[in-house]
């Protein structure tokens, strides 16, 4: 049995991440958060330790190993712009460290991680759960099985409406979540470059704080893509049955369907990561270095290569 310590026990994420670590039978023995909402903890760990002062969750932690009771791994699921902190503050407190996507907001932060992996000779291990969804490897299975140089025509579209209340928050500020793309986008991005390769070309054609729009040409594909937090962006006929979440793939006039299966799939990265596998820091390279540029990117003219929604 392995023992864990969750930062960002309070956030939307963490339940999955408690759920993970008490299905693959291992021990949450602390957790952090600046927040006191945490009532979770108790379905789940309603033993472990529990701090909103990072501090004095610092010198817990350090006691415990003192007494020889080390953490094997820290679940980071804290903001975005705090996960390299705790990687790094995980790993020079002696364990391994399990972080949610996005892993970092910068390309750069990716080269730091890797130099204090090699300094403490300590691992760091990622949240790409859609590469290990049944749907997503039969894609890249029948991608892979193409004609050399084919590609597929792929639109991508994801709404997810979200209150007022997420822009107040800190993943309504740029600098702190990365943005719309970065925030809600990335693990698509991921999933792109997982089935399709290297990303060929990158376009912008919408980049405002709750909704983004643009165009990836990648080895395989041409993906148009759309991501919203507006509940008015659902089409009519979905928002006349209460919905307010559309995702849609539609590959080569084909719908893939994935929408089944998520809530399991973060105990499945549990599970590969303690039999000794998992995706590392240089797995996110692409996805953070797509997202970087579209955070960025000048707004390109609405054409033939944009997703239809914006237009």
């Amino acid at each position: 049995m392995k023992n864990f310590a969750l930062i960002g026990a309070a956030g939307y994420i963490a339940p999955r991440h408690m759920k993970a670590i008490r299905d693959t039978g291992n021990e949450l023995v602390a957790a952090m958060d600046v927040n006191d909402s945490v009532g979770i903890i108790d379905s789940h760990f309603p033993e472990a330790q529990f701090f909103t002062d990072f501090e004095m969750f610092d010198a817990h932690v350090k006691a415990d190993r003192r007494a020889g009771r080390g953490l094997d791994y820290v679940s980071i699921a804290s903001p975005n712009f705090l996960h390299s902190a705790h990687m790094q503050w995980a790993l020079r407190a002696g364990s391994d460290a399990i972080c949610e996507k996005p892993l970092v907001l910068h390309p750069e932060q990716i080269d730091d991680l890797k130099a204090i992996e090699a300094d403490t000779g300590r691992k760091i291990h990622t949240i790409l759960q859609l590469r290990l969804h049944p749907a997503i490897l039969a894609l890249r299975d029948r991608v892979a099985r193409m004609p050399k140089g084919e590609k597929v025509d792929v639109d991508l579209t994801y709404i997810t409406s979200r209150g007022n209340w997420y822009l107040k928050s800190w993943k309504g500020l740029t600098e702190k979540s990365g943005g719309i793309a970065t925030n809600i986008g990335v693990h698509f991005y991921d999933m792109l470059h997982f089935v399709y390769g290297a990303v060929q070309e990158n376009i912008v054609h919408l980049n405002t704080p709750t909704k983004a729009a643009g165009y990836l040409e990648y080895e395989r594909a041409r993906v148009r893509w759309f991501l919203s937090l507006d509940v008015n962006d659902v089409p009519a006929e979905e928002r006349a049955k209460g919905k307010r979440t559309f995702r849609a793939v539609i590959a080569d006039g084909a719908n893939l369907e994935f929408s089944d299966g998520f809530t399991e799939l973060h105990t499945k990265i549990y599970e590969d990561i303690l039999s000794g596998g998992g995706f590392g820091v240089e797995d996110n390279r692409v996805a953070i270095e797509t997202v970087s540029t579209i955070r960025t990117a000048p707004i390109a003219p609405v054409g033939d290569l944009t997703h239809p929604f914006v237009q």
